[in-house]
């Protein structure tokens, strides 16, 4: 499992410095992903699609043109029997009759245009709410897109974090044990508690090592998250203490339209809306439609190819005319649609009302969520301050011959887990303000 990590890490890091060094805050590492993240991409082409779908939508209803182009050429005419006696021939007898020239070209212009057509009218409005959708659906992907960017961003803030703790702390053992190495020397202490500040020593060389294992995968999914390529290089310019200071000033209180903004509800009201769009759709199809169209022919006729001279004559032709459809009985088809859209009309009334009711309680649980997040940020500081303390004063003790290697042990032990809990309630602070905020400011980036 090592040797997979190390392989996968060393893909990682070989051609790093073939990239330039980017700089990012965690807004401007949010503003990145929302341009050039792939899944933020592939929304921003949704919704040009669906902006197009609309216009495809508009423009059926608008006046249509098409020219129609047609030569027709008979390898053997068709031969028509008259009566012979038509031409002064025997009764009974027929005389064989070409109609026609050999050769006939015909050019038709045709303007067609929509009068009424219910169908089309709400096709409009559903191509309207069809648009909104797929902004709702790119709106969802930025906040999912805003949350994943802050848990990467942090859980680099974490690790990075965790290292300079691990260094600091390998630091004063390493003195530790130079100290009493001395002592040891001067037959004052024994063996054992060398070997103990030894054993401590590699506990914390092996967690950091492990860190930076994180470290580099965490950099890795950063950048993926960003849409940058994972053998970059990137720098993060604000620190932990900077976020927990920004989500301290960020509001993030609940307003009267607080439900209403929340992208969920969006999504649910366009969804409410496009079944009401349904429920007209099927009571229009008892309407009429109406349609008017102008068409402008023009004929030539030759035995050769002399279409294109201007000796050849055209003869033209136009008509104008209305089409009216006018359904009359469906066997009761018609009516059955109907009651199916309005009962899912029905269902969607009553989850959008549901729908509001979790909203207000997924906000206030945000809301006590970021408030105990705080208050346990508030403990952990001053549990790590008080298990400085201790270990402060257990290293004195030790030294002076008045405590043992073991509570020693155990007073370190104490502060690395105080300095552990205490960077991940900062963490914790910042997913919970995340979360909560994106709830309550859909449309922003921080």
């Amino acid at each position: 499992m090592h040797k997979l990590i190390y392989l996968i890490m060393l893909s990682f890091t070989v051609f790093a410095q073939d990239y330039p060094v980017l700089e990012f805050s965690l807004e401007e590492a949010v503003e990145h992903a929302l341009l050039y993240n792939n899944t933020a991409q592939n929304s921003t082409s949704d919704v040009r699609l669906a902006q197009l779908q609309k216009w495809q939508t508009t423009s059926t209803g608008l006046p249509q043109i098409n020219a129609n182009i047609s030569y027709n050429n008979w390898i053997q005419q068709q031969i028509s029997l008259i009566p012979a006696e038509f031409f002064g021939g025997n009764v009974g007898e027929f005389t064989e009759v070409a109609f026609g020239t050999k050769q006939t070209m015909n050019g038709t212009l045709t303007i067609s245009q929509k009068i009424f057509d219910g169908s089309y009218l709400v096709g409009l409005q559903a191509a309207k709410v069809y648009l909104e959708i797929s902004k709702n659906a790119q709106e969802k992907t930025y906040t999912e897109l805003r949350i994943a960017v802050t848990n990467s961003y942090g859980n680099i803030l974490l690790t990075e974090e965790n290292i300079k703790i691990l260094n600091a702390n390998i630091t004063v053992i390493e003195k530790n044990i130079e100290d009493l190495e001395k002592v040891y020397e001067n037959g004052m202490t024994e063996k054992e508690n060398i070997e103990q500040l030894q054993l401590t020593r590699s506990g914390l060389i092996s967690a950091k090592n492990y860190n930076l294992t994180l470290k580099d995968l965490a950099y890795a999914m950063f950048n993926l998250t960003i849409g940058v390529d994972t053998n970059a290089t990137v720098v993060l310019t604000d620190s932990m203490e900077d976020l927990i200071a920004l989500s301290e000033i960020k509001n993030t209180t609940i307003v009267k339209n607080s439900v209403e903004n929340t992208i969920d509800f969006q999504i649910a009201r366009n969804d409410l809306k496009s079944k009401e769009l349904l429920l007209k759709l099927e009571k229009s199809k008892a309407l009429p439609t109406i349609n008017a169209f102008v068409n402008g022919t023009y004929s030539g006729n030759s035995n050769n190819f002399d279409f294109l001279d201007q000796s050849q004559k055209w003869f033209g032709a136009s008509v104008f005319g209305l089409n009216m459809s006018i359904p009359l009985f469906s066997s009761l088809g018609r009516s059955a649609l109907t009651q199916k859209a309005k009962i899912n009309l029905e269902k969607s009334e009553r989850d959008l009302n549901n729908l509001r009711q979790q909203i207000l309680v997924k906000i206030k649980s945000a809301q006590n969520d970021l408030a105990f997040a705080k208050q346990d940020l508030v403990n952990k500081k001053q549990g790590l301050d008080l298990a400085k303390r201790i270990e402060q004063k257990n290293q004195i003790k030790f030294f002076e011959g008045l405590a043992s290697s073991f509570e020693l042990s155990q007073a370190q032990a104490q502060l690395y887990t105080a300095q552990q809990q205490y960077i991940q309630a900062m963490l914790y602070v910042l997913n919970k303000h995340i979360a909560l905020d994106v709830l309550l400011n859909p449309n922003q980036i921080n």
